[in-house]
């Protein structure tokens, strides 16, 4: 007589679709800080995350409506926004000694040049180490928006702000 169950269960995250548990094993296994990227249909949330027994750690996290103190006054959700927001974290990741981290897609599609890797090319131009292709990043004309800029007159100053901002944000004059 057969004593094991014949079905076994799902767990619940992978059931409802919000966690791919093979991937993340294979990110914790490599020891690393991650790099979080999320975005919703407004903002960008970036966090720097550890693992624990107990449960994940969240060391650092920054959004891109954070922009608005800085002057930012365009659309926190662009691939401009995401540069900026990566450069924030990076910045407040080398503060505290963290040099090097590993990208945390979650359950997005790898896309070229969208606004996660816009995230992850803030956060290498700010000095943090992250195993990525070249390739896959945005152009400097699409991060400093000039594809905006260009379509809509509305816009015209955007790439000056983003410069502003940019600045800002390496100086570290306003935190």
């Amino acid at each position: 007589m057969k004593i094991s169950p014949t079905f076994k269960f799902q767990f619940k995250r992978r059931k409802e679709g919000k966690t791919d548990y093979k991937r993340r094993m294979k990110l914790l296994n490599s020891g690393k800080s991650r790099l979080v990227v999320r975005r919703s249909n407004n903002y960008i949330q970036v966090q720097i995350v550890n693992f624990d027994e107990k449960g994940d750690k969240t060391l650092f996290s920054s959004n891109s409506k954070s922009l608005k103190k800085l002057g930012w006054n365009f659309s926190c959700d662009n691939i401009s926004a995401a540069y900026l927001t990566g450069i924030k974290i990076g910045k407040e990741a080398l503060k505290n000694n963290i040099k090097e981290v590993i990208l945390d897609l979650g359950l997005y599609s790898s896309t070229k040049g969208n606004r996660i890797y816009s995230v992850v090319k803030g956060v290498i131009d700010a000095g943090l180490k992250i195993p990525v292709n070249e390739n896959i990043l945005p152009s400097n004309e699409r991060i400093a928006g000039n594809h905006i800029a260009s379509f809509n007159s509305k816009f015209k100053n955007l790439p000056n702000k983003f410069e502003e901002v940019k600045k800002i944000l390496i100086e570290g004059v306003n935190k």
